[in-house]
């Protein structure tokens, strides 16, 4: 346990290169808060240099510092010039002010190349400062943009800074834009540079902004979320997003859909990158602000803006920690690495979350075959990772009125087919495989910070499906720790293997539990069967599986059902000498359906709760980049406020 060192501070920042520093030096000037700053600094000169520069200042500053000079250190640690501190790189920094809570994306040094990025939620359009915007992106469908642009009251225009009733010199222009885009399927986007209607702040770059209209599709089918998610991502993305402050307008919110809304906008900004040339670094400050579809304030029926706000910030934490895990190569995220990250995260939230873990031979100890054989060739050990959350206040509900809900991930943090192994194309891209787990990762994270009231336990099954001496053959027969034999007739169909051990897991050891959700990239059969952006999900109830299905339809991350028929499909998995083989025999019978009931098949007999599997190989990535699927999912079917 540690102190929290952020309890009486206004702002913290990450300053993850000497020359950024100068960038925060004009903010810092005259401030009278005490102001926290990250440094994630190569060398010591570097971290000296800005320290000077501070004093020079006489910026009242906070001695944390997280000082990481070569990977091999742990990513926080005591010395002479630093004090102890434990920093996730999606951790929340709250402004005291209260008008709403800002994210401070904050990215560790050995895994990225990117300074600050801040994101901030609002409901108030006075929160939001013209002043300093260098662009501007209003999205919305299009007859709402129409409307509000004729409007008298708030036009366009006032969304630019400009005071209700004033003339506009270019609102001649907006009219052509919207005029000229197109509403198609995949919506539309046009972007002009402004006279800028207010003076300009100090700071801000010229005496023109970019504005952007994106214009989202005006009809959507029954098993599509009535904002269009999926395209607002596409279209902020084709935005050209760059350094400095942009303002983004949501038209036609509602508290129902922010938290679709932001984990779209989320799904637009992925943090991890290598390149050392080109725009490698970006510094971009977004402040989003949702209206409703005449441009006012969002009518709030049930429960208070700072709820719904802070489910946005949360939603938008959750997805960005995901896309970055998902993004991360494997030479990077080891199960070790994995580990370090959950472990980072259960501090940052220990005073209602516990962290236990079960590593390489223990595993085998302890009978959970599934997980170590898949992982035992492996450089780094294979292991499952335990997380419990118990809500700090019940709101006068006893703890065994609460639902209590099981997460499990599949973490296959690079998969080679292991002994059948993948083609040298079909390897590529690999890394993703461990996308269940940043899913529901980023879900429990979120819904912690969101203090729902559930008792939830994560349970992640991290191994790296390796060549060597060690590895699992096929016709090996291995011992899962539900108890049952299975023999191994397609040693690349490990993700079942280890998710088998994390359901018999939960089912044996959550007592009184409700529901287990388990989140998969499982098999390249649900591309076939649900598409790129729906993931197919496998319900034991009718309920369940209507609770999944609704679950997508609010929060963005799209499903829909396969077939559920374990009595028909359980023969796939015949065995003459086991219980079961892991892969099925006929390839054309609903293969993701026999994939799904092979790990339900792990269950424990006594378990009497709900089970909802999802199959996310489709929508866990877009264009080689992790989309943060599931994140959203999670928390919609947590009934978080706004899905």
């Amino acid at each position: 346990m540690f102190p929290h060192p952020f309890q009486n501070i206004s702002k913290t920042y990450l300053i993850s290169k000497p020359h950024s520093s100068r960038h925060f030096m004009k903010e810092l000037i005259g401030a009278t808060a005490s102001v926290a700053l990250i440094h994630s600094f190569a060398t010591a000169t570097h971290f000296q240099s800005v320290s000077t520069t501070l004093s020079n200042l006489r910026v009242q500053t906070s001695s944390h510092f997280a000082f990481a000079p070569n990977r091999k250190r742990p990513s926080f640690y005591s010395s002479s010039r630093s004090s102890s501190i434990n920093i996730d790189p999606n951790l929340l920094v709250t402004n005291p002010l209260g008008k709403s809570r800002i994210r401070k994306i904050m990215c560790k040094s050995e895994s990225t190349l990117m300074n600050a990025r801040e994101i901030s939620h609002t409901f108030d359009p006075e929160d939001v400062d013209h002043s300093t915007a260098d662009s501007i992106v209003i999205i919305g469908k299009k007859s709402v943009l129409k409307d509000i642009h004729e409007s008298k009251e708030r036009d366009i225009g006032t969304l630019l800074g400009v005071q209700p009733g004033e003339s506009f010199s270019d609102a001649g222009v907006i009219s052509a834009m919207l005029r000229d885009v197109k509403a198609g399927p995949s919506g539309g986007s046009t972007s002009a540079y402004l006279k800028r209607p207010i003076q300009k702040a100090e700071d801000a770059a010229d005496d023109y902004l970019k504005l952007s209209l994106c214009v989202l599709p005006a009809e959507v089918s029954r098993n599509n979320h009535e904002m269009s998610p999926h395209v607002l991502t596409d279209l902020l993305k084709s935005s050209k997003l760059e350094n400095g402050n942009m303002i983004v307008y949501i038209l036609g919110a509602s508290t129902e859909n922010v938290g679709a809304l932001s984990s779209a906008i989320a799904k637009a900004l992925p943090l991890f990158s290598r390149k050392t040339t080109g725009k490698s670094d970006i510094d971009l400050k977004i402040n989003v602000c949702f209206l409703d579809s005449k441009s006012n304030r969002v009518s709030i029926e049930e429960g208070s803006a700072a709820d719904y706000i802070a489910s946005a910030d949360a939603v938008a934490e959750g997805v960005s920690l995901a896309s970055r895990l998902v993004d991360m190569p494997p030479n990077h995220l080891t199960t070790d690495k994995f580990a370090t990250e959950c472990r980072d995260i259960a501090e940052c939230l220990s005073n209602c979350v516990t962290f236990d873990e079960i590593v390489g031979e223990e595993l085998k100890e302890k009978g959970y075959g599934g997980v170590y054989h898949v992982g035992k060739a492996a450089e780094c050990p294979p292991r499952l990772i335990i997380m419990n959350y118990t809500p700090p206040s019940l709101d006068g509900k006893g703890l065994d009125d609460l639902e209590s809900v099981a997460l499990v991930g599949k973490g296959i943090v690079y998969d080679t087919g292991g002994l059948a192994l993948k083609t040298k194309t079909g390897m590529c891209g690999m890394k993703h495989d461990m996308g269940g787990s940043a899913g529901v990762l980023g879900g429990f994270y979120a819904a912690v910070k969101l203090g729902l009231q559930k008792k939830i336990t994560l349970t992640l099954c991290l191994a790296e499906n390796a060549i060597g001496s060690g590895s699992f053959r096929n016709d090996d027969i291995l011992r899962l720790y539900s108890g049952k034999t299975c023999e191994i007739n397609n040693t690349d169909a490990e993700g079942r293997l280890v998710l088998a051990d994390g359901v018999a897991h939960v089912s044996k050891h959550v007592e009184n539990l409700d529901l287990i959700v388990d989140m998969a990239t499982l098999t390249g059969a649900q591309l076939i069967a649900t598409g790129k952006k729906h993931a197919g999900v496998l319900a034991n109830t009718r309920s369940a599986e209507q609770r999944v299905f609704d679950a997508g339809l609010k929060s963005g991350d799209l499903t829909y059902p396969l077939l559920y028929a374990p009595e028909l499909l359980k023969k796939e998995f015949a065995s003459k000498v086991a219980d079961m083989k892991n892969s099925v025999k006929d390839r054309g019978n609903a293969q993701s359906s026999c994939a799904g009931h092979f790990i339900e098949a792990h269950i424990d007999a006594n378990f009497k709760g709900e089970w909802i599997h999802v199959d996310m190989a489709g929508p866990c990535t877009k264009d080689e980049r992790g989309t943060g699927y599931g994140v959203a999912l999670v928390l919609s079917i947590l009934n978080a406020p706004g899905f």
